[in-house]
């Protein structure tokens, strides 16, 4: 799930910021990128990126993977789990991962070309070492398509800086915890109780506002915004004003199909009253990097908010034939 891929590396960042912030240093002079390599910040940096990898593998072990038996090695076959959403969060998070990785690295003054090229690698391991314990579970699988999007995710990164020195098109995340007992009036089901649907919904995302936005497939959207004025430098715009192309799915209370087992009894959901559906959106959006400042903290700031997708205003088409304007879109 994204929540499992995308805390790590946030941590890690904040870790690296904040933490050494806290040391006898200028504040100017330390959230400003290094010129020249600087040995002190490449030892912290490299210290902090190992044991975070450490922490965040034996913890993800521990809390997650150690309740499931292992098995030998083998694949699964998960594309359309979920409609895919979770494979718009690989690459996401690869992506994301990339992103802040190269400005800690650049941080520690290690030129553009190593940069990207260590930003690169170790967003990669970060996200195989996910897909290696999948492969391991019997409760999942190595799966070829997240390896893929997770490829996607640092090529995109990896290219827009390698071509343009700069990062045109941005992968963002929003999400908004459902409220699944409203859900449950509204599609007027009967064929199991409001109790049932609420366990169901709650053993999948959980019952908290920072589980749900971080587990719910159906609430999280997965966006590629992309700058205007980095594509049309004489646009009458604001050089921080991005538009961006969004992805969800609503109605999934399973990775394939509204079905599930409870005390030994087959649940359905009806299809024609719950019904699975994708979700495209094309909304405004604000590149906050982007945004003028002469403070390396608040740019420093700024990075770490680029990586949600800004409330705006939205046009909703869905596999459901329905055309929606939504005023603010969160």
């Amino acid at each position: 799930m994204l929540a499992r891929r995308s805390n790590a590396i946030i941590g890690l960042f904040l870790f690296l910021t904040f933490n050494s912030f806290c040391q006898k240093n200028d504040t100017l002079s330390f959230f400003q990128p290094a010129e020249a390599l600087d040995p002190p910040r490449l030892r912290l940096a490299i210290g902090t990126a190992a044991l975070s990898y450490t922490g965040f593998s034996l913890g993800l072990y521990h809390s997650w993977y150690k309740q499931y038996p292992t098995s030998s090695f083998h694949l699964f076959d998960d594309w359309g789990e979920w409609a895919n959403v979770d494979k718009a969060g690989h690459i996401y998070s690869a992506h994301m991962q990339a992103s802040l990785l190269y400005k800690a690295s650049r941080w520690t003054g290690l030129d553009e070309s190593s940069s990207i090229l260590w930003a690169s690698i170790l967003s990669g391991v970060s996200m195989t070492t996910v897909e290696l314990m999948d492969g391991f579970s019997t409760q999942w699988g190595f799966s070829i398509y997240d390896t893929g999007a997770n490829l996607i995710g640092i090529g995109l990164f990896a290219g827009q800086q390698k071509q343009w020195q700069e990062q045109r098109l941005i992968m963002k995340v929003s999400s908004w915890p459902n409220d699944y007992s409203e859900q449950y009036r509204d599609a007027q089901i009967t064929t199991i109780s409001e109790q049932t649907f609420l366990s169901r919904s709650e053993s999948l995302y959980g019952s908290h506002f920072a589980e749900q936005y971080l587990k719910d497939y159906n609430a999280q959207t997965i966006w590629l915004s992309a700058n205007v004025r980095s594509f049309f430098p004489e646009a009458p715009l604001p050089s921080w004003l991005n538009v961006a192309a969004g992805y969800g799915a609503e109605h999934m209370l399973g990775g394939f199909e509204n079905q599930w087992s409870e005390s030994d009894q087959q649940l359905t959901l009806d299809p024609e009253l719950f019904p699975r559906h994708q979700q495209f959106y094309l909304a405004l959006d604000v590149d906050f990097s982007r945004i003028k400042t002469e403070s390396p903290f608040l740019k420093t700031v700024f990075s770490l908010l680029n990586v949600l997708k800004a409330p705006s205003p939205a046009i909703e088409i869905n596999s459901l034939g329905e055309l929606q304007f939504h005023l603010i879109f969160l």
